[in-house]
């Protein structure tokens, strides 16, 4: 079930808001638990297991860290059983199929010759559908083991309060990765009212028309030009960079615009979630860019792997090894396909050679050079994530730099005349410049900003219900991590 489904929005949403606002607030936390697992059960009836799972180790390793308070090699045990038992639950469900191939592969025979594998009952090779958001929930499970061990938050006895901050349905499948410390307090006691709800509502509204109005809209212009390249049929340059330009546009709006409903339904609900993007698209660097990009994810790699590994506090080779480690990790993260790690290596090189020298070289051009520069390898690494595999990744590549010798073609025109309106608006919107347009509109007429808003919030959630009861293309590119 996507937010962005009239199912969600009118049945799902509306019917669990209507319980949990009625019901007293000790069982809140009972309705975030119920639901989420109706959620995630609506979409995976089978894997659910795999999440409960993953629930009940880390609330089980909490409760043991907590009780063996003054046992160093309790807690030590236990915390690595938990992260172990996690990793293999991601391991067996998203990377077996891949280890497997390769194996086999290298060794130019059938090495392993595994036709099925289940795990709990449940089948993991050969597996059609990868459990939605496991990367998400486990990363977010396995935060609070570690964050207990650590000392740095306090346990949570009560197991329907921990299963709540698992499944609350709202960051569930898609992040933002909201760990165990920045809700703690709100879990337990939290203050619902009218005009947070009413920030919620904006911020959903906000999300939906970036998912619906402006991505799935330029989705349509990569998907055409890459079955193009997939079929064997060389495209223009002209036709390739605008393929590309249109999925640079979709993936930042299709998961940003996730990011910001589900951070309106948590406002909804009480909950204060950390944002995930802040404009990454006006990044003049490509370290800059990962600040600015799916920061949450950032963000608990630098908690739980950078930093324990030492982080930059142990001279430059052991900062250039940390950062090689991180960005390894982030590409296996991502998928289990060799076009990730790829993606994921590139990233780290580029951000090792910033942090060694090019840092400050960037930083005494002008910005517009730091821009480009970044920009061009944010489009590039888009072409190694989007592909299916390394080939298709390549000869896109080659076509976007005139290998099918052909500058523009018949095929260009028509993309520019359907989708032009709609990729000028996407750079627009990608940028701060509405934001500004609004604010400096508010200290000059505050009176008609403050009633135009919510009219214009109306207008844009008419359209996206208007879209969605219409169209047949509606996917959401981060389920599949």
């Amino acid at each position: 079930m996507v937010f962005s489904s009239l199912v969600f929005i009118f049945l799902f949403l509306t019917g669990t808001l209507l319980i949990y606002y009625l019901v007293p607030k000790k069982l809140k936390n009972t309705v975030i638990l119920l639901s989420g697992l109706i959620f995630y059960t609506w979409g995976e009836p089978v894997y659910v297991v795999v999440m409960i799972l993953s629930t009940l180790i880390d609330y089980f390793a909490g409760l043991i860290i907590w009780k063996f308070g003054e046992n160093r090699h309790i807690r030590r045990t236990c915390l690595i059983v938990s992260i172990v038992m996690n990793l293999t639950l991601l391991g067996m469900f998203k990377y077996s199929g891949f280890v497997v191939e390769n194996i086999n592969t290298i060794a130019g025979q059938q090495v392993l010759n595994i036709k099925e594998l289940y795990f709990l009952g449940i089948k993991v090779l050969p597996l059609n559908m990868l459990p939605i958001g496991i990367s998400f929930f486990t990363f977010q499970s396995m935060s609070y083991t570690i964050d207990m061990y650590r000392g740095e938050i306090e346990v949570q006895k009560n197991p329907i309060n921990f299963a709540a901050f698992v499944t609350l349905f709202s960051q569930l499948v898609a992040g933002p990765i909201v760990r165990y410390s920045d809700i703690s307090k709100e879990l337990n006691d939290r203050v619902i009212n009218i005009d947070l709800v009413y920030e919620g509502i904006v911020r959903f509204i906000t999300g939906l028309g970036k998912k619906v109005l402006i991505a799935n809209s330029v989705g349509q212009v990569w998907d055409t030009v890459l079955a193009h390249v997939t079929a064997g049929t060389p495209v223009s340059a002209a036709t390739a960079w605008i393929g590309i330009i249109g999925y640079t546009l979709q993936i930042y709006f299709d998961f940003s615009g996730y990011s910001d409903m589900a951070i309106g339904l948590g406002k909804m609900m009480g909950f204060t979630f950390p944002e995930n993007f802040n404009y990454p698209y006006l990044s003049k660097s490509v370290a800059e860019f990962w600040r600015r990009w799916h920061i949450t994810l950032g963000a608990w790699f630098r908690s739980y792997v950078y930093i324990p590994l030492g982080g930059n506090r142990k001279g430059l080779g052991r900062t250039v090894l940390n950062l090689a480690i991180v960005w390894l990790l982030t590409g296996i993260w991502h998928g289990a396909n060799w076009t990730f790690i790829i993606w994921g290596v590139m990233y780290g090189v580029l951000i090792i050679i910033e942090r060694l020298f090019f840092g400050k070289v960037l930083e005494k051009l002008p910005g517009w050079i730091g821009w480009l520069y970044t920009m061009f390898f944010v489009v590039i690494g888009w072409v190694l994530f989007a592909s299916p595999n390394i080939g298709t990744a390549f000869t896109y590549m080659g076509n976007m730099f005139g290998a099918s010798g052909v500058l523009a073609d018949s095929e260009t025109l028509y993309l520019m005349l359907n989708y032009g309106v709609v990729l000028i608006l996407g750079i627009f919107a990608s940028t701060d410049a509405w934001k500004i347009i609004v604010s400096h509109t508010e200290k000059r007429f505050p009176n008609f900003v403050h009633w135009a808003m919510p009219v214009c919030k109306l207008g844009v959630f008419a359209l996206c219900v208007a879209y969605i009861a219409d169209a047949t293309y509606n996917p959401f590119l981060y389920f599949n991590f």
